[in-house]
């Protein structure tokens, strides 16, 4: 949704003329299974199983068991050929922990917001499961990519993540697919050809 739908789908089909293959699993409220290919980007939409919720941090944890049922197939019709997961966002932490836990595959977690900046000064108990989720993919993720260094220095700050394991990539900069291949290289193991 919003800017970050827009970055997404910028960042790859930047991918696939790279000849990075490229899976984008994004929600939809009642395409589940659908699968379109636009500009050789993969895009799978799921739904939430769950219609009724109590709140968007019930609605997300009952979405994520699909994101996961989704990645597995995909990762099984590739015959587990998938180098690594990038999560954006909190929202489906949860669904790539599962995912390299399960089949040994590295994630970046790429972060537009925390919720301390969303929220400030709230700890209520909603506000404090998001924060533990976010804690626990800076802590299971491989590396951090964030797009500002404001937002690397608050990430550092707040949940005390090394600054090495941030790394900075400006959708500004002349250099950003390059940047942003060279971080999926390093987490993947190195591979020039894949990502």
């Amino acid at each position: 949704m919003g800017q970050l739908a827009e970055y997404v789908s910028t960042l790859s089909s930047l991918l696939v003329r790279k000849k990075v293959e490229t899976y984008v699993i994004t929600f939809h409220d009642s395409l589940t299974g659908t699968v379109e290919e636009a500009n050789g980007v993969k895009v799978v939409r799921v739904a939430n199983p769950i219609r009724t919720n109590i709140n968007p941090l019930t609605w997300d944890l009952t979405l994520n068991q699909e994101i996961e049922r989704v990645a597995a197939n995909i990762y099984y019709q590739e015959n587990g050929r998938i180098d690594l997961i990038n999560v954006y966002e909190w929202h489906f932490i949860p669904a790539a922990i599962t995912l390299k836990k399960a089949f040994n595959i590295p994630f970046v977690y790429s972060v537009e917001s925390i919720e301390d900046q969303r929220s400030p000064h709230s700890n209520t108990p909603y506000n404090m499961s998001i924060k533990s989720i976010e804690w626990l993919g800076f802590y299971e993720a491989q590396k951090v990519s964030v797009k500002t260094e404001f937002m690397r220095d608050d990430i550092t700050r707040v949940y005390r993540v090394p600054e090495e394991k941030i790394k900075v990539l400006s959708p500004l900069s002349e250099s950003w697919i390059t940047d942003v291949l060279e971080l999926y290289n390093s987490v993947a193991g190195g591979s020039e050809d894949e990502a």
